[in-house]
């Protein structure tokens, strides 16, 4: 069986994206009779928020206004979190007070990655994000979940002090940018398919069988 990869380009601080990690993950799962690679790859909503981050709330009426009723971020957020318990993610917006700059947390996924622990690493940081409500701007808060995801904690700390892979993880999501990504999630098939945005597992279901048919046959002789 030949292998189909899947870049999933996104934002940690996204909460479309983690919808769309469970979503991709359920879609995955609908095609057994396709053998899926899933790489992640970093996009940054925002790369001006500084190293220290920002006050979210502050942040979020800044982008979408004053928080009233009708405010386009409220009904932004009460449709995430009817989607996200759909997909058992329970989403706490309302408890969020720091909007941190992802950049470093980026790092961790092409660390994890590396190791083939890339999703656990999307997946331990969203929920760190969305529902521990932990600064995962933080290099201590970075190095305590690259433990938990079974990383040796003293080198992803040494290697946060440094600048080990920034030039690359910036390489990387410059490159995608150029590539006409302006928007998150988007999944990208072999470089040549893309779809953008948290689609339902069965749309990306017929997304990865349609990919997986344009790839080229192995030919078996004998």
């Amino acid at each position: 069986m030949t292998k189909l990869t899947i870049e999933m380009v996104s934002d940690i601080v996204c909460p479309w994206c983690w919808l769309g990690l469970r979503r991709i993950q359920g879609a995955i799962a609908l095609v057994p009779d396709v053998e899926v690679e899933l790489l992640f790859r970093p996009f940054e909503l925002d790369a001006s928020i500084p190293e220290g981050g920002v006050n979210y709330r502050d942040y979020m009426a800044k982008k979408f206004g004053p928080e009233t009723e009708d405010n386009r971020w409220q009904a932004m957020r009460e449709a995430l979190e009817q989607y996200g318990r759909e997909e058992d993610i329970p989403y706490r917006f309302s408890e969020i007070k720091h909007r941190p700059n992802s950049f470093d947390a980026h790092r961790l996924v092409r660390w994890a990655q590396g190791q083939e622990k890339g999703a656990e690493a999307k997946e331990a940081l969203f929920r760190a994000y969305f529902h521990d409500i932990r600064d995962i701007g933080d290099h201590e808060v970075l190095a305590d979940i690259g433990a938990e995801i079974g990383l040796e904690r003293d080198i992803v700390e040494k290697l946060l002090a440094s600048d080990a892979d920034v030039e690359a993880t910036r390489e990387e999501a410059n490159k995608f940018r150029e590539m006409g990504v302006n928007g998150v999630p988007t999944y990208i098939a072999m470089r040549r398919i893309a779809v953008q945005g948290a689609e339902s597992s069965e749309k990306l279901a017929k997304f990865i069988q349609a990919s997986a048919q344009q790839m080229p046959q192995q030919r078996s002789y004998g």
